[in-house]
């Protein structure tokens, strides 16, 4: 069986319904698991971590994200750590019997959805960049959020 790693930050540290409506979005979603949910106050983020075949991933990155937007107020989030919005990154990680280019593959999928979905801008780096000034994540979140509309 393949195994799929999945690990998106949310600009969220501080609120526990927020948190549970992201775990709930996940532990509704077939074939996929919720590993860790990590806040930090001060960042004002949360990190979460799952695992799932590659449709369950899939479904649980974009079930978890979908709910982050629906709680996550962007004009009104403060916090130390760089980063684009809601939704900041989505990394999908081989863990057994898959492979990167299958990752990247997933991270297209995903991005293809998410984009119409929330009508949100997305970007794809490290493996999955199109372009190489995009294959950085540090250059891509140049500007963080409040630097998009130049973008």
């Amino acid at each position: 069986m393949k195994i799929i790693e999945c690990v998106p930050n949310f600009s969220e540290g501080k609120n526990p319904k927020t948190f549970d409506a992201i775990k709930q979005a996940i532990d509704s979603t077939k074939d996929v698991k919720l590993l860790s949910l990590e806040p930090d106050a001060d960042y004002n983020r949360v990190v979460v971590t799952m695992a799932g075949n590659e449709i369950g991933i899939l479904n649980g990155a974009l079930n978890a994200c979908k709910a982050a937007a629906e709680n996550i107020d962007m004009r009104t989030h403060k916090g130390e750590h760089p980063q684009l919005g809601t939704i900041d990154v989505v990394p999908f990680v081989p863990v057994a019997n898959t492979t990167t280019e299958e990752c990247v593959k997933i991270s297209e999928r995903f991005a293809e959805i998410i984009s119409k979905d929330l009508n949100v801008p997305v970007y794809l780096y490290e493996n999955a960049a199109r372009k190489p000034e995009r294959k950085s994540l540090s250059s891509i979140r140049q500007g963080e959020y409040e630097g998009l509309p130049e973008k």
